[in-house]
């Protein structure tokens, strides 16, 4: 009982200090609350008179703004009157200056009404004088003014006419002198920096064997090896007592080059027989066929011709295996570029266009054996296939004048082919068919009437025919040169082409007294 009696005081004792805590808690928070407002009132007062003071401020800065524009505007207004002012001063000063000139002009324009006045008096008598003395002059001469103007102009008329015929024939002697020389400085220079290799090739290979008993391997038993071999390639086999030797003959240089390579593949593996011959050419024909790619892009590499069409590189390495009087076709296309690419950088037009044109001049000797028609125009046609520009299609079918040249680039083309061919030594002939070639020349010339002298020159490439000029005249020169070019394209073989030049002296004498 004790036990419930003080728990119940100890709980009463709790309430009451409960309820005096809750109490002081209570009376703190009203005082911090009354506390707090009074500082928010304070606070207000003061943002209150701070912003009664910032407003005054404000008003006062404005109000000094306003007084410093208004001094300033006024400041400008004084500045634009005095401007002003100064301005109509000018005006004025102008106006009196010009009323003075206005003056003076009239005065001078009273003058001038004068002097006109008097001019025209003296003109009057002037035109009297010269009616009476050009009468009198007409009386004392015998002829009219107008006959005497037409005389005056006619003999000035003959001495103009004879000064420009003699400088026109000045100008032209000049400029072929200076042209011919320019000529051979640009050909002279171009030959010396291009000095391409010239190897003169036959229709027969000789391929070596290593003992005579080869001979009857290759033979075969009843001929089968050989036949095979020349029915594979169509390529002529030459076995005759030549010791330790077999000549393959034919004019496809491409056939024999496989011919060539594959015989000797045989003799390497030393298994010969029909369906061995077969594989070995089959690879010779791979291995020929890679060459000639390679000789292509060689070629365009060395002369520095890019963007060809794959076909054309092909072509070009087909004419490795391709001669021309002896000369290798390729080495000669290598060499044209170089020259037309030397000359036209001489003259300043575009190198890249004439060795371009040089190395595909004589694309068309690669299908020739396949097309008819001259190499120049198959040629041309073969590069307008492949999509080249035509003016490099005109150059290739220009180069030996089936066509008319369309650029100065393709008449370098002609000049370039025709030093590489006509170099010495660059094709093989003999020195008694190359007498003969010069003898036949001049005998054809000298077989027409009227001709004095005729003289082959530059190794047969040109021929100079001098005329006599009271048989034949200036037409009759034309049509003795178009003949004669017909008669030597019908009686002879000749590399490249052969200048007629007709050569007829005109004199011109006269006496000075």
């Amino acid at each position: 009982m004790n036990n419930i009696y003080t728990f119940l005081i100890a709980i009463g004792i709790i309430i009451v200090l409960v309820a005096i805590e809750l109490y002081f808690r209570k009376k703190y928070a009203w005082a911090k609350l009354s506390k707090a407002e009074e500082e928010a009132k304070k606070i207000k007062e003061d943002a209150l008179k701070e912003a009664e003071s910032s407003k005054k401020e404000a008003i006062l800065e404005a109000k000094e703004e306003v007084h410093k524009l208004r001094a300033d505007l006024d400041k400008e207004t004084r500045e634009r009157r005095n401007e002003i002012q100064r301005l109509e001063r000018r005006n004025i000063q102008r106006e009196e200056s010009l009323d003075k000139k206005s003056e003076v002009l009239e005065k001078k324009e009273d003058i001038l009404n004068q002097r006109e006045s008097s001019i025209k008096e003296k003109e009057g008598s002037v035109e009297e004088l010269y009616v009476t003395q050009r009468k009198e002059l007409e009386k004392l001469s015998g002829f009219t003014s107008e006959e005497a103007k037409q005389m005056l102009l006619e003999e000035t008329r003959k001495e103009i006419k004879h000064e420009v015929a003699v400088m026109i024939k000045d100008v032209e002697q000049k400029a072929k002198e200076e042209a011919d020389k320019k000529a051979r400085e640009i050909i002279t220079y171009a030959i010396q920096r291009c000095a391409a290799d010239h190897v003169a090739e036959s229709t027969v290979y000789v391929v070596a064997l290593p003992n005579d008993e080869m001979k009857g391997r290759i033979i075969g038993r009843e001929g089968r090896n050989i036949r095979a071999l020349e029915t594979l390639t169509g390529v002529d086999l030459i076995i005759d007592d030549t010791p330790e030797a077999v000549i393959l003959s034919g004019f496809d240089p491409i056939r024999r080059e496989v011919a060539k390579i594959a015989l000797e593949k045989l003799i390497l593996d030393g298994r010969i027989h029909p369906a061995r011959i077969e594989e070995m050419v089959e690879k010779a024909k791979k291995e020929v066929e890679n060459n000639i790619k390679e000789e292509g892009e060689q070629a365009t590499f060395e002369t520095g011709v890019h963007g060809l069409h794959s076909e054309l590189i092909r072509l070009l390495g087909r004419l490795k295996y391709r001669t021309s009087y002896g000369q290798n076709v390729l080495k000669h296309s290598i060499e044209v570029s170089y020259l037309a690419g030397f000359m036209a950088s001489e003259l300043g037009i575009d190198p890249t266009f004439a060795k371009r044109a040089g190395l595909l001049h004589d694309i068309g000797k690669a299908v020739d054996h396949e097309v008819e028609g001259p190499h120049a125009l198959i040629g041309a046609e073969v590069a307008k296939k492949y999509h080249e520009s035509s003016l490099i299609v005109n150059a290739i079918a220009a180069h030996h004048g089936d066509v008319e040249p369309q650029a100065l680039e393709a008449i370098l083309v002609q000049a370039a082919d025709a030093i590489s061919a006509a170099r010495p030594g660059a094709r093989r002939e003999t020195l008694e068919a190359y007498i003969k070639r010069l003898e036949k020349l001049e005998e054809i010339a000298n077989s027409y009437e009227g001709v004095e002298k005729s003289y082959a020159i530059q190794a047969g490439r040109e021929i100079r025919i001098m005329v006599k000029p009271d048989v034949v005249d200036d037409a009759g020169s034309v049509e003795m040169a178009r003949n004669i070019v017909k008669n030597i394209e019908e009686q002879l073989e000749y590399p490249g082409q052969i200048k007629i030049n007709v050569i007829r002296e005109t004199r011109a004498v006269d006496y000075a007294k």
